[in-house]
Formats: structure tokens, C-alpha cells, sequence
């Protein structure tokens, strides 16, 4: 994969320099570039106690992103996903460190204990007082003599970072640093793995598959499972974290990206996270965000801690920091009613069973085409329009029973006005135009043929395209021309304009409109296809 990276051998001291140049002067480094890099407080004066904590670069934010006011004072950096050197780590700790004395907050690696743990001893000698605590919040592996330590860590930083700028001691930071760790269970789950700069991608998780408790830095998970939706896959990771967690007691739960996924994506896990087996036991939520990745890794890690009233505090303490997304209760969505005019004043329900049959085939039809108006559309759009047809299609056959089928001058206009709430995108809006438009022309008389000719005249005077401009209107008004001669006629013509829309070297309307002549040849427009196949199944 072709990253935005110079010199593999650069990455993190130019990481480290963009940071702070970008920090607007409250972040600092130490001097020693490229084999120390600390990242500092420049307003730190060695009142309080202080936070120390790093590792292996490529988790940003962490560690250097949560260096500031109310969480650590620096972050040692090292190589990407390799522990820093002992001098560097102990140049963090003698650059902060003052009487009130240091806390090295690590993640339990081998590499990350020693080298800290070695710095501290010497720290020691030096006469500071330096604590340590290992954070070891991965279940992932339960077999696993050594916990690993991931974003459970981020909880540690908060709640130690908050005790200390409101001036407790080492002992009771230290002490609530412990408490955290001892509380914090943590797995992730993730549909690829990370590409380290300089080295090959290794494709270990299949298209299909999602992996279930990889670690930060690409190591394997405890297995791979079958890949279906977000619901299954934040259903799997809760039943994991029940198994570590206290019946009848109250958590904090942090929603963690791992790099790639995608800010959508997270606001459904956040959703789903939610409605999991243990939502109910979730009382706040600290995310999504991405907090402590894994280079661009496409996965997601959940973290609960049962938080006691003092951790709660710290944990909404403010900070300026801008990577700390804050806490937040999770609750259920807020509904607020539509202003007054917007609420729809819906018409009767009535049944009607040759109507209610044609509804459904129509709609039958396009959700039939799902998958073959989306690939027909990502050649030159951006692959969606089965998906519009087909979703707003589903939201009708829901509807069903609400419309008004005995009366179809109402019928036109209620399928207007479910078009405009269910169906997506400006194809959604122009269709609910043009059965607006029907149903007010049928309603002033006129017959079934012409109320349809007038919804779409309408449907084009607003959208403003005109046949030849390469639209569905290409297909639906040839269609409705020749109508009056059956529908094997009207889809006969439907099909013969669609299939010009392939020979159109531009198109003056529509998301085809971007594109070049080049891009379009031999392209039949999606809309048009569409409109085609409608009018064919129902000839049939």
C-alpha cells in the first residue's frame, strides 16, 4: 500500500515535529533527535506528580497525543511498534520529574517493561521517586501467562492524569492507577490487519473473515471467525467481555478505532455497542474515536471499566486535549417531534388487492436488481442506485398497510410522501416530485395516462432534465408516450431509450455529469436501466 510517508527511517521524528508545530506551543520535545524523542508539557514546572507513559509509535493519538493538561506530562516514542531505548525513557523521567515525584504508566511488553522498568531503577539512583504499573487489560488471549496491554491503557491515563493536576500524591496516584488496571478488560476485533512502512502487508485475515482479539500491533487474534455485520461482530466481542465482567455492576465503556475504519462505521458499532448483551450495563461511553490504533488497522476495540464515583469525575474532568473525546452517558436516542407542518397528515388506510398485487411486483422488481443497477452504477457514479431503489422499495412493502389503495389519486400522493422520507439521494426527491404532481393531477380530473405525463412534465421542470441529457428520462418518457398502447409497448420503448443513453457522449444532468466522454461510452445510465426493467417485468 502506498502510504504518505519519506524515509521509512524518518517517520517518527517528522510524526513528532508535525505534532508539535501543530500544537500552537504547548507541546515541547527534548533534545537527542532522532534517538531520544520525548514529547513534553512546555507549561510543566515540576510542582506535581508526574505522568510518564510511550512505547512503539504507530498507535496515534497515544502517547504523545495525550501529553498536556489534566493527563500525562510526555510520551517516550519509539521506533513504530518497538519499545523506545532506556536512555530515552529515562531522559523523559529525569525532564519532568520533581520532588512530588513520576508514574511510568507501560503496556505489559516485553520490550516496554524492561526498558522502563530498567530507567525507573536508574531514575531510583538519581533519588527520584519513580512508581510503575503495567497495564494488562487484553482477555483476548486467556491462556496468556502475560496479558497484553492496549487501549485499556487510555483509562489509567484519565483518571491518573486528573488525581494528579488536582494535586494528590504518587501513593494515592499510584494507587488509583492500580485500582483502573485491575477493572479494565479490553478485545478488539478487526477486518484486516496493519501495514507497517517498509514492509509488506501480510493478508492473513481473508475477505469474509473478521479476526477476534488481535493485538496493537497486528499479532494474530484468538481466531477467526466469519465476517457478517456489525451487530454479530460487537455482539461477539460483548459476549467475550461478560465473561470478565461483575454481575449487577455499572461500567464505563470506551469505543476504541483501531485506524481505518471508517467515522460511520463507528457510530454503528457505538450503536450496537448499545444494544449488546452487556448495553444495559453501560451507564457512560468515551467515544468512538480513535484513541490507541494500530496504524490504519480496519477494526475496533471495546474497553469497560466499572468506574466508582471519584473515577467517574476524572474521568469528565475537562482536558484541552483534543484527541480525548470526553465522557459521555450513553443513553437511549432522544426523539423530538416535527415542527408543526412537517408532520405528515396521512390518508385513510384502505385495501385494495389488484393494487396492492401491482405495488408489490413493482417494488419486487427493483429490489430484484439490487446488486445489478449498483455495478452498473459504479462505472460512472458512485454505485448506489440499486441500493436506493431497493431500500426505498422495502420501506413501501412496510408501508403497505398505511396507503390508501382504493383510492389511487391519494395512493400517488402518499407514495410521494413516503419517497420523500425513505428514499435517499436527489433520484429520491425527483420521484417523490413526480407522484406528487400525479396525484394532484388526477385529483383535478384528469385520467390515469395524462395525471402521469403531468407528474413527470413537473418532475422535469424542477429537476431540469430533458430527454437526450442521459437520465432516467431518457427511459420513463418514452415509456409513458406509449403507454396508451400496452405496456409490452411502453417497455419495448423504455428499453430502446435506455439502451441510447450507452451511445450518449456526455451527460448534462445528473452525477454523470462529472464525468468524460471517455467514461461513459457504452454505459447505459443506471436510472434509465432501471425505469427498462420495470416497465419489461411488468410487461411479462
Amino acid at each position: 500500500m502506498t502510504q504518505f510517508i519519506n524515509k521509512k527511517e524518518d517517520i517518527v521524528a517528522e510524526a513528532v515535529d508535525g505534532l508539535i508545530r501543530a500544537s500552537g506551543g504547548k507541546l515541547s520535545r527534548l533534545d537527542g533527535y532522532p534517538h531520544i524523542r520525548v514529547v513534553l508539557r512546555s507549561d510543566w514546572d515540576k510542582s506535581g506528580v508526574a505522568l510518564v507513559s510511550g512505547g512503539g509509535s504507530g498507535h496515534e493519538p497515544a502517547h504523545a497525543g495525550f501529553v498536556g493538561e489534566g493527563m500525562l506530562t510526555a510520551a517516550v516514542c519509539g521506533d513504530v511498534f518497538a519499545s523506545p531505548s532506556v536512555d530515552a525513557v529515562l531522559a523523559g523521567i529525569l525532564a519532568v520529574t520533581g520532588p512530588a515525584g513520576c508514574l511510568l504508566i507501560v503496556k505489559n511488553y516485553t520490550g516496554d517493561r524492561l526498558n522502563f522498568g530498567l530507567a525507573a531503577e536508574r531514575a531510583r539512583a538519581f533519588g527520584l521517586k519513580v512508581s510503575m504499573v503495567v497495564v494488562d487489560d487484553d482477555i483476548a488471549l486467556p491462556d496468556l501467562p502475560q496479558a497484553r496491554g492496549v487501549a485499556g491503557t487510555l483509562f489509567v491515563h484519565k483518571i491518573a492524569g486528573a488525581l494528579a493536576q488536582g494535586g494528590a500524591d504518587l501513593e494515592t496516584v499510584t494507587a488509583a492507577a492500580e485500582r483502573v488496571i485491575a477493572g479494565t478488560k479490553s478485545i478488539g476485533m478487526s477486518l484486516d490487519t496493519c501495514t507497517v512502512p517498509g514492509t509488506p502487508k501480510e493478508q492473513r485475515i481473508k475477505f469474509g473473515k473478521a479476526e477476534l482479539g488481535l493485538g496493537i500491533h497486528g499479532e494474530a487474534g484468538v481466531e477467526q471467525v466469519d465476517y457478517t455485520d456489525a451487530q454479530t461482530a460487537m455482539h461477539m466481542v460483548a459476549e467475550r467481555l461478560s465473561e470478565q465482567m461483575t454481575p449487577d455492576t455499572d461500567y464505563v465503556a470506551m469505543l476504541n478505532n483501531l485506524g481505518g475504519t471508517s467515522v460511520l462505521e463507528m457510530q454503528i458499532l457505538a450503536y450496537e455497542l448499545a444494544n449488546s448483551p452487556i448495553g444495559d450495563r453501560l451507564t457512560h461511553l468515551i467515544g468512538p474515536a480513535s484513541l490507541m490504533t494500530s496504524l490504519e488497522m480496519r477494526g475496533f476495540s471495546v474497553s469497560v471499566y466499572p468506574a466508582n464515583p471519584e473515577h467517574l469525575e476524572a474521568l469528565s474532568t475537562a482536558t484541552p486535549l483534543s484527541a480525548w473525546p470526553g465522557l459521555s452517558l450513553l443513553g437511549d436516542a432522544r426523539v423530538v417531534d416535527l415542527p408543526d407542518g412537517l408532520r405528515p397528515i396521512r390518508p385513510m388506510p384502505s385495501d385494495h388487492s389488484p393494487t396492492r398485487a401491482f405495488l408489490t411486483r413493482c417494488c419486487e422488481v427493483f429490489i430484484d436488481a439490487e446488486a445489478d443497477l449498483n455495478a452498473l452504477d459504479a462505472r460512472t457514479g458512485d454505485g448506489d442506485t440499486g441500493s436506493t431503489l431497493a431500500g426505498a422499495s422495502r420501506a413501501l412493502l412496510g408501508a403497505m398497510d398505511r396507503l390508501p389503495l382504493a383510492d389511487h389519486t391519494q395512493l400517488y400522493r402518499a407514495i410521494g410522501l413516503e419517497l420523500s422520507q425513505t428514499m435517499g439521494g436527489s433520484s429520491g426527491v425527483l420521484l417523490a416530485i413526480f407522484f406528487a404532481a400525479t396525484g394532484d393531477a388526477a385529483s383535478s380530473g384528469h385520467s390515469q395516462h395524462e395525471a402521469l405525463k403531468a407528474g413527470l412534465a413537473r418532475m422535469q421542470e424542477i429537476g431540469g432534465a430533458q430527454e437526450g441529457d442521459r437520465t432516467m428520462i431518457d427511459a420513463l418518457r418514452p415509456a409513458l408516450d406509449s403507454l396508451p398502447d400496452g405496456l409490452a409497448a411502453a417497455a419495448r420503448a423504455a428499453r430502446d431509450g435506455a439502451n441510447r443513453t450507452a451511445e450518449m457522449a456526455s451527460a448534462n444532468a445528473g452525477r454523470s455529469s462529472y464525468l468524460n466522454a471517455e467514461q461513459l461510452k457504452g454505459q447505459i445510465d443506471p436510472g434509465a436501466e432501471a425505469v427498462a426493467r420495470l416497465f419489461e417485468k411488468l410487461a411479462e
